[in-house]
C-alpha cells in the first residue's frame, strides 16, 4: 500500500502543476490547449541540459543540483515556448485553439528533429554516469529513511525534490492569484477585460503574464514527468499527460482545490496502469485483465467524469475571445 501511494504522488505531481498551468492561462482569458506540447518541449530541453551537465564529474556527484538546474531550464524554455501562443493570440488575434494545436504539433517535431541531429537517436536519454564512489548517479531523488513509519514513508521515502517544489509552487501561486492585487487583475481580464481596462488595467500585459506563467509551469511539469516516471528519457511525447491535465482543470472548475482533488484521483488511476505490470502487485494481474485495459482507465474516467460534471463547470467568461478595446 505504501508503494502504491508513493507512486500515486509521483503521477499526481505533473498533473497537479500542469493543470494549474492551464488555469493561469485561462483565468487571464487565453485558452491554452498547448499544455501537452509545452510539456514535451520542456521535457526535451530539461533532458538535453541534464545530459550535457552529467558529462561533468562535478554534476555527476551533485545529482540534486543537476536536477534543479535541468528543472529550471525546462521551466524557462516552457515559458519562452508559450510566448508563441500568447503572441499569436494577443498581438495577431489568431484563433487560440488553432494556435494551441499548432504548438502541440510543433513541439514533438522540434524535439525529435534535434534529438536525431545531435544524438542520431529517436529518443534523448540522459547520459548515464557513475559518481566518484563508483555508483550509478541518480536523476535527483532522495531516500531519507526506509525505516520511517508507513505514513512518513509515503511522503519522504524515495521522494523526488520536484515533489516538494511543485507542492510549494502550487500553494504559493494559488494564494497569489486569489489574494494579491495582480492576481485579482489577472482574473478580471479573463472575466470582463473591457471593465478591467476601464479602471486602468493593461489587459494585454496581464494575458501575457498569465500565459507565460502557464508555459513555465507546463515546462516544469514536462521535465518532472520524464525524470520521475520515464527514467529521464525524452521521446517526443508525454503520454497525453497535458490533455489529461487540461481535463483535470475543467473537472476542478478552474479552481486550485478542485484541481488538487482531480489530480489525486487521476494520478491514482494513472498509477494503476503502471503498477498492473509490477511484480509487487500480483493481485492486479490475477484479475486476468489485459494490461492495456488499465492503460485506458484514466482516459475513460475523464470522459465519464466530464460528462457528469460539465453542467456545473463555469469557465472564465472571456476566455478565447481576443481583446478589443472597442467592444462593450
Amino acid at each position: 500500500m505504501v508503494l502504491l501511494l508513493q507512486n500515486t504522488f509521483v503521477f499526481t505531481i505533473p498533473l497537479l502543476i500542469v493543470a494549474l498551468a492551464g488555469m493561469f492561462a485561462e483565468r487571464s482569458g487565453i485558452i491554452n490547449i498547448a499544455l501537452d506540447g509545452i510539456m514535451i518541449f520542456g521535457s526535451f530541453t530539461g533532458a538535453l541540459a541534464a545530459s550535457m551537465l552529467r558529462n561533468d564529474p562535478f554534476f555527476v556527484d551533485n545529482a540534486q543540483l543537476t536536477f534543479i538546474i535541468s528543472l529550471l531550464v525546462a521551466t524557462v524554455s516552457g515559458a519562452a515556448f508559450s510566448l508563441l501562443l500568447s503572441f499569436s493570440a494577443i498581438k495577431l488575434k489568431a484563433d487560440q485553439t488553432i494556435g494551441g494545436t499548432a504548438l502541440n504539433l510543433l513541439a514533438p517535431a522540434i524535439a525529435l528533429f534535434f534529438t536525431k541531429v545531435l544524438y542520431h537517436k529517436d529518443a534523448l536519454e540522459m547520459t548515464s554516469a557513475r559518481n566518484s564512489a563508483g555508483k550509478p548517479a541518480g536523476l535527483g531523488y532522495v531516500i531519507i529513511n526506509k525505516d520511517m513509519n508507513p505514513v512518513g514513508r509515503i511522503f519522504f521515502d524515495n521522494a523526488y525534490i520536484s515533489t516538494f517544489i511543485a507542492v510549494a509552487l502550487f500553494v504559493l501561486l494559488s494564494i497569489w492569484i486569489y489574494k494579491t492585487k495582480t492576481g485579482l487583475r489577472l482574473r478580471a481580464c479573463g472575466e470582463h477585460p473591457q471593465a478591467a481596462a476601464s479602471v486602468g488595467i493593461n489587459v494585454n500585459r496581464m494575458r501575457y503574464l498569465g500565459t507565460t506563467i502557464s508555459g513555465a509551469l507546463a515546462g516544469f511539469g514536462g521535465y518532472t514527468f520524464i525524470a520521475t516516471t520515464a527514467s529521464g528519457t525524452a521521446e517526443g511525447n508525454v503520454a497525453g499527460m497535458g490533455f489529461l491535465a487540461l481535463a483535470i482543470m475543467i473537472f476542478g472548475n478552474w479552481k486550485p482545490l478542485g484541481i488538487a482533488l482531480g489530480s489525486l484521483l487521476f494520478g491514482f488511476l494513472k498509477c494503476l496502469s503502471v503498477m498492473s505490470t509490477s511484480t509487487d502487485y500480483t493481485f492486479l494481474r490475477d484479475l486476468g485483465l489485459p494490461s492495456y485495459f488499465y492503460n485506458i482507465i484514466p482516459y475513460a474516467a475523464v470522459l465519464i467524469v466530464l460528462a457528469f460534471t460539465s453542467k456545473r463547470s463555469r469557465a472564465p467568461k472571456a476566455e478565447g475571445i481576443p481583446y478589443d478595446k472597442g467592444m462593450r
